[in-house]
């Protein structure tokens, strides 16, 4: 896939997926109103969620980025990489992309003060783990072969390395 076109699939991914799960469904389910909540100790709460809104939506874009300068492709199933994703961050966990949206569903919970988006943000996780454990893996090691297997072995999927994983 040529490069303006895994942008163009990856932009068009990147707002139907992460922008519907993490952002237009949070929407629905809040009107993305705050909580009026006089209590100080909420205070914490809130600031916690504002970081981890401002965490993961770098994170998240930079996926999403690193997909088409690597990849040569998407995220998308239909109009996979051409190569393995393995840079950036990448070399530290395997879903950064999946970790993003958890932290910006969990984010605005925090931040507004709707604890009900919480109870969202744990079934997304479990179908994304889901996905991940019944689709991807296998599918990333077909298509991918020994490199994928290797990756597979050195970056784990959900907790950050701590130094960066190296190719080869």
């Amino acid at each position: 896939m040529r490069r303006t076109a895994a942008a163009l699939g990856t932009s068009m991914f990147f707002a139907l997926a992460p922008g519907t799960v993490a952002g237009l469904i949070p929407w629905w389910l809040t009107g993305w109103h705050l909580r009026h909540v006089e209590v100080a100790a909420w205070i914490p709460v809130r600031v916690l969620g504002g970081i981890l809104i401002a965490a993961g939506l770098p994170v998240l874009v930079a996926a999403f980025v690193r997909f088409v300068r690597e990849g040569f492709g998407t995220p998308a199933p239909v109009a996979p990489t051409e190569h393995l994703v393995v840079g950036g961050l990448y070399r530290y966990v395997r879903n950064p992309m999946y970790l993003a949206v958890a932290a910006l569903i969990v984010g605005q919970a925090l931040l507004l003060g709707q604890l009900g988006l919480l109870g969202y943000a744990t079934i997304v996780t479990i179908a994304m783990v889901a996905f991940v454990y019944g689709y991807e893996q296998p599918a990333l090691s077909q298509r991918f072969g020994a490199a994928y297997d290797e990756y597979h072995r050195a970056v784990p999927g959900w907790w950050p390395r701590r130094q960066p994983w190296q190719v080869g």
